[in-house]
């Protein structure tokens, strides 16, 4: 095995296992705050419900993705690039709630800006790792 596609291995995993820890926690803070608990749900203030049902539906993907990427599947670099694209356009929308108005947590800006930049690079590290090397 080459010293580059052992990296590319190595890197392929790290990524992945991001993306399966990410979403399995997006998933449980999200379902917490939907379905599961009235104090996650006061705790979570005035979150806004699109951005909150995207991000925990997403969850689900970030751990379909991250287990591509573990697996080295060059879908999944695919899939990672999909995320990422979806999750700057929902910020956009939540942008446009926040110039017309509407209520939010600072929070969801940091965490949608946390959001969207880990997309970015998991999706061009993934392209990296599993698509360009092809």
């Amino acid at each position: 095995m080459t010293n580059t596609n052992q990296r590319g291995r190595i890197g392929a995993s790290i990524i992945g296992v991001i993306a399966i820890l990410f979403g399995a926690m997006t998933i449980k803070e999200g379902g917490s705050v939907l379905f599961w608990s009235d104090a996650a749900r006061t705790a979570a203030g005035k979150f806004v419900p699109f951005v909150l049902w995207f991000n925990f539906i997403a969850g689900f993907f970030y751990v379909i993705a991250g287990l591509g990427l573990v697996m080295r599947k060059p879908w999944a670099a695919k899939l990672a690039l999909v995320i990422a694209a979806l999750t700057v356009l929902v910020f956009a929308a939540f942008g446009l709630r926040i110039i017309m108005g509407g209520g939010y947590e600072t929070r969801t800006l940091i965490a949608m800006t946390m959001r969207s930049s880990i997309w970015i690079v998991i999706a061009m590290t993934a392209h990296i790792f599993l698509v360009r090397r092809n």
